[in-house]
Parts: structure tokens; sequence; C-alpha cells
């Protein structure tokens, strides 16, 4: 991987002109061997089987943002094979079964039964693919830093197989420059050549798991070519099944936008997590402050507080923006004070957990404690990053008893933790100390919950609406 003070010292500058096409650096040597036509002939031939579905369309990474784009591919006709190298998850798809909560099950099963998806487990079919989009995760290291191995990794082997034609789509989030200075490279080692040979672009995934009002079809997609070929061509492919298009200049555009939108969370998270800290110290109850403040009609939008933030996104895609920062000497020090509150919030959970327990005379050591809700968001099933995890390891830590409810996370090994969910029984919730609501899953009775432990801190004011029992809830 690059580091931050290296850059690519054949980068490609879209500021030359070849004909009414941009063309720079490397790119110009091609004057001599391709004509304006033969160009502009490749460009026609694959818009034609865009606009005519005709084109075969490979998705690589069958996770929660591939499997939903590649069923919407298929919906209008395209021929889709993914690429998924995890072989019961290939033969899961295979098989009409589905295991994304954002895709229905009759339209997986239909489209699997008619041929227009199968997914495979290496990139040897990559030469009869005319559109391949790009899946696969950008997780970071544990000092923080971007770990692109497995966008490289993707890079290095569709490159074994590229052939003229053919448009590569990058929807992984990532840090500006990605597109350009890593897989860009990697494909012109082929001999083939950017916006004459194949076409390159990145236009961010916007999935929110769960959200059953935005999907992949109505939620606005963002496209940044290389160049204006790839723009012409990616604009073209999306728009086939997206209902927005938003074109930018540029791939590092496009990589900024999706790095913004989640700092923009981020941020704003750990803007009312202080919040909760100071109010904490204060006696005020943060939720009656902030559902008042957002009752003015204009220059405020609704956050709130939680234990901490979880999933795909938020915990790490602004550490990507910050990393890439430090290459042009800028300290985003904005940023870098976001993720130091939104971390800290478990430990405050914890410290929170201790007060609960003393006021209940019981040591942390001899404590039962029911973790209710396990994946980072409401009604998913998904515990990425989730903050729960981290809750679990300092309560362990301190020597507490500690269990877990969640209806959609049946068990889990993460970060050296394994369990299995345990009933919500009576039986189960009499003989805990306290209970933490991390995840305020809609399915789960918090009145029943309320009344049967001792003790209840709530994190996510799921129990707002009880008046009952009142006195056995701590607020966050």
């Amino acid at each position: 991987m690059l580091q931050p003070t290296q850059r690519r010292t054949n980068a490609h500058v879209p500021n030359a002109r070849l004909g009414h096409k941009y063309l720079g650096g490397p790119h110009l040597r091609i004057v001599a061997e391709h004509s304006e036509a033969e160009v502009q002939k490749r460009v026609a031939d694959l818009l034609q089987k865009l606009e005519n579905h005709s084109a075969v369309v490979g998705v690589v990474g069958m996770g929660y943002v591939g499997l939903p784009f590649a069923v919407e591919k298929g919906k209008v006709g395209f021929q889709v094979v993914g690429i998924e190298q995890n072989p019961s998850r290939a033969a899961t798809i295979n098989r009409g079964e589905n295991y994304i909560p954002d895709v229905k099950d009759e339209e997986l099963r239909d489209l699997v039964q008619s041929g227009h998806l199968r997914v495979v487990c290496d990139f040897r079919e990559v030469p009869k693919m005319d559109v391949i989009v790009i899946c696969v995760p950008t997780p970071l290291t544990k000092n923080l830093n971007p770990d692109l191995q497995f966008v490289e990794g993707v890079t290095r082997e569709l490159a074994k197989y590229l052939r003229p034609g053919q448009l590569i789509s990058l929807e992984s989030t990532t840090y500006p420059g990605t597109t350009e200075e890593i897989m860009l490279p990697i494909l012109e080692a082929t001999g083939l050549k950017v916006e004459v040979d194949f076409f390159l672009s990145h236009s961010p995934e916007r999935v929110d798991p769960g959200n059953s009002r935005y999907t992949t079809k109505n939620t606005s997609k963002v496209v940044g070519g290389i160049g204006p070929n790839s723009q012409t061509v990616a604009v073209t492919f999306y728009s086939q099944t997206i209902e927005r298009v938003v074109p930018v200049s540029s791939a590092n555009a496009a990589e900024m936008v999706k790095v913004f939108e989640n700092t923009f969370r981020a941020v704003n998270i750990a803007l009312v997590n202080e919040l909760a800290l100071l109010c904490d110290k204060m006696n005020l109850n943060v939720w009656e402050v902030l559902d008042a403040a957002f009752t003015k009609p204009f220059g405020i939008m609704p956050f709130y507080p939680g234990p901490g933030v979880g999933g795909h996104c938020i915990p790490l895609d602004p550490h990507y923006l910050e990393w890439k920062a430090r290459e042009y000497n800028f300290n985003t020090r904005f940023i870098a004070l976001a993720g130091e509150i939104n971390r800290r919030m478990p430990e405050f959970v914890r410290e929170k957990t201790h007060r609960v327990l003393n006021m209940l005379g019981i040591s942390p050591s001899k404590s039962k404690i029911l973790m209710l809700g396990i994946s980072y968001k409401r009604d998913l099933g998904d515990w990425r990053e989730s903050p729960a995890l981290e809750i679990i390891k300092l309560l362990q830590a301190d020597g507490a008893d500690v269990v877990y409810h969640d209806p959609y996370v049946p068990n889990f090994d993460e970060h050296g933790i394994a369990m299995e969910c345990v009933p919500l029984t009576d039986e189960m919730l009499e003989s805990c100390s306290m209970c933490i609501i991390a995840t305020d899953h809609q399915a789960v009775d918090y009145e029943r919950v309320v009344a049967k432990v001792p003790h209840v801190l709530d994190t996510r004011n799921a129990t707002k609406k009880l008046t009952a029992n009142r006195d056995k809830v701590t607020l966050l």
C-alpha cells in the first residue's frame, strides 16, 4: 500500500487533448497507436450494450452492497455474474437463497432460476464481462490506517484477464486518489490504456442497511470517471437502474464525496455524544434537551447520542480522509477529535454501569449483566464494529458475568469474544443484576424487561415511552 508521501510518477493528467478527448502524461504516446475513430467505436460499442442491456455485468463481492446491486441489474435484464470467494456464500446464492435483508427473497430466487444471476468463486470469467463493479471491504489497520489489501488484490486479479472495451468501477469507500493512484497503475501495467482500451470510474456505494425507504434503485448515485470516456460509459451504466445519477468531475471527487458524507455523520454524532457527557455532569437529561432543540424548524438536524458508533462506515471512513490529508501536511483536527469522542463512549457506558451497580450495592465482579442488543443498528443482524462488543470486553475485564440477547444475532465470534444469544425469559431477566440496552431493536418488549430486571441502563432511549417503573431506568 502507498504511504501518504508516495505519489505516482506517471499520474494521469486529464488536461492534454487527443482529438476532443482529454488524455495526459504517458497517454500522449497512444496518438500513433489509436485513432480517434477507433476509440469512439469502442465507446459506442459498449454504450450500445449498456443501453440494450446485453452487457454482461460482473460484481466482485456479494455482501450488503454487491448483492442488492447485482439484483437490481439482473431485474432489468442484464446477465450478472457475481464473484464471491467465499464458496459457502456463492453456493447459497446459486441455490436461490437470500442472506441480505435488503434483498427480496423472491426476486433473488427468480433471477437465479431465469439465469440472470449466478455466482462463481474465481476470476476466470472476467474476459466475458463488459462491466466489473468492485464491492469489497476497505477496513483499517490497528493503527487506524487504510487497509486496501482487498481492493489491490481484486485489481491484480482483474488485470490478469483485462481486455479492451471493459469498464471497471470501484464502489468501495476509500480515500481520494485510490482509483487513480492504486488501481490505474496495476491495470495499465497490462499494456492497455485507460480512456482508450478500457474505462475506469469510482461510484461510491450509498447503502443504508435496513432502510426500506431508500434502496439501491432510488438512492442518488455519484459517478466520477478517470476521464471523459470513462465518465460517459459509467454514467450510462448506472443510469440503467438508478433513478438519479450525479456526475462529478473526477474519480477523486467521487471518493471525496463519500468520505465527507460519513465524516459529516461521525462529527455530528460526536457532538451529541459530547453533549451527553456534559449533561451527565450537569445532571441534565440529554434526550430532553435534544428533543426540545429539534423542534426548531430550521438550522438544525437531528442526531442522537449512543454507546459508540458501529458498522462499516462511520467508525472507519473518516480515518481514510484523515490519513490522506497528511500527504498534504494538513491536520484534520475536527475529524480526529470526533473519532476520539466517539471511541470514548463505551468507556463512559462502563462508568455508568459501575454507578448503577454501586447504587444496587453489587460489585462488578459479583454482577450478572444482560447486554440487550449486539448489532450496531436497530433491527439489523450486523455486529461489525458494534460498540456493544467493546462494552462487553470492558465489563468482562471487571469480572462481570455478561450475557446477551439479540433477536437478530443468534451468536457471534469477534475480537476474541464468542457468545451465544440467551432467551429473554422471565427467569433469565430476574437472574440479572442489571440490563444495558445497547441496541434499540423494536421487537423487544422493553416494558417487560424493565419490570423484571432490578435496573436498566438505557443508552438508546428505547424506554422513552414507558411510564411504569421509571425509577428503575437510568439513561445515558
